[in-house]
């Protein structure tokens, strides 16, 4: 867990990651802040390799999905980054930016009131109270060609702005049910065209859209992609195909010559399917060969160092874990006491950015 591990280009100096967390707490025009600056900061602090943000928005059309969540949409948002990345360096830690296009999931935008999708089918379940959501999820339009052509260039022009931001990498957002997503799942996807029917058709805009992101910064910074079973409102989706749905999934991914994959599950220890032992870990590298990020329930530290050693993951992610703990990393290489779960404050509500205090 401790052993340095180069993805992507970028040397990381443990085996240990942020994981992504929605936080909306960016002002109305999607700027970051020096809250922003100490929440990240403090992390690399207390001892994670890397630090992957929030799912940043990538356009100032239709892939907001929170009030107050950051973007990359635009030069300002972009330039606004660049303090949060130099801190994260200041303290020792790599950090990658996630792009994300929230789709019919978008609980909230400032550019547009409806929504979009692969397909007009709205997402199961309801909006989010805690952020700021409420009631079911809109019924999405369809998007056209033109618009996913937009779609794409949006990612890719974002993590041009991420890199000149300074960012080490950026993850396309592929899993937890928005845009990229959407289109892999079967009920939400009813497309007659090439980004519709057999699973190949349906992974291939998530293709395309890291296609173009390592055209666009692929030499310069590490690329890779998210991708998760469930979702956000959806919590027990499985691909019906099972393990030949992942192997056409990641298989798909690693071809555009990505730099990592990072799975995300409840439990990332538990098998993927009902039948079968393999974890989603597991066959990501198994189908894409590629470095794994594995997150989801690891806050055990035997949890942790059982996934990396079994071969399944190369780094391990921690959400609840982080949040209970800002200084996992060291406590656990240090033999010292270490929370399982979040504290209350940092949960009250869990869109907000708690402050506490970043000593040892």
């Amino acid at each position: 867990m401790f052993s340095p591990f180069v993805l992507g280009g970028v040397r990381l100096g443990n085996r240990t990651a942020l994981a992504p967390m929605t936080r909306v707490s960016a002002t109305e025009d999607g700027l970051v802040t020096e809250r922003n600056a100490r929440y990240y900061e403090g992390f690399a602090r207390g001892g994670f390799g890397l630090v992957i943000t929030e799912g940043v928005y990538t356009d100032t059309e239709h892939s907001q999905g929170y009030l107050h969540q950051p973007g990359l949409a635009t030069a300002a948002q972009g330039e606004a980054w660049r303090p949060v990345v130099e801190a994260v360096h200041g303290a020792g830690g790599a950090i990658f930016a996630q792009l994300m296009h929230a789709g019919a999931q978008a609980q909230g935008n400032r550019f547009r009131e409806e929504s979009v999708g692969p397909s007009a089918v709205a997402p199961r379940g309801e909006q989010l109270p805690f952020y700021r959501g409420s009631g079911p999820y809109r019924t999405p339009r369809a998007l056209d060609a033109r618009e996913i052509a937009q779609v794409r260039r949006g990612f890719a022009d974002a993590a041009r702005r991420a890199a000149d931001a300074g960012f080490d990498g950026v993850e396309v957002h592929g899993a937890n049910g928005y845009l990229l997503d959407q289109f892999l799942t079967d009920y939400l996807n009813r497309r007659e065209d090439g980004y519709g029917g057999g699973v190949e058709n349906r992974v291939r805009l998530a293709a395309e859209v890291v296609d173009e992101v390592l055209q666009a910064v692929g030499s310069e910074i590490a690329v890779g992609i998210r991708v998760s079973q469930s979702k956000v409102s959806d919590f027990h989706h499985r691909w019906a195909g099972g393990a030949d749905d992942a192997e056409a999934v990641f298989t798909t991914l690693a071809r555009t010559g990505a730099h990592f994959l990072h799975t995300t599950e409840y439990r990332a220890l538990d098998p993927a399917f009902p039948t079968g032992t393999e974890t989603l870990a597991r066959l990501a590298k198994k189908f894409g060969g590629l470095p794994v990020i594995a997150n989801g329930g690891l806050e055990d530290p035997r949890d942790a160092r059982t996934v990396l050693e079994s071969g399944a993951a190369d780094v391990v992610a921690l959400g609840k874990g982080a949040l209970a703990q800002w200084d996992w990393p060291h406590r656990v290489r240090e033999g010292l006491e270490h929370a399982s779960e979040p504290r209350p404050d940092t949960l009250a509500p869990l869109a907000d950015i708690k402050e506490w205090e970043l000593t040892r």
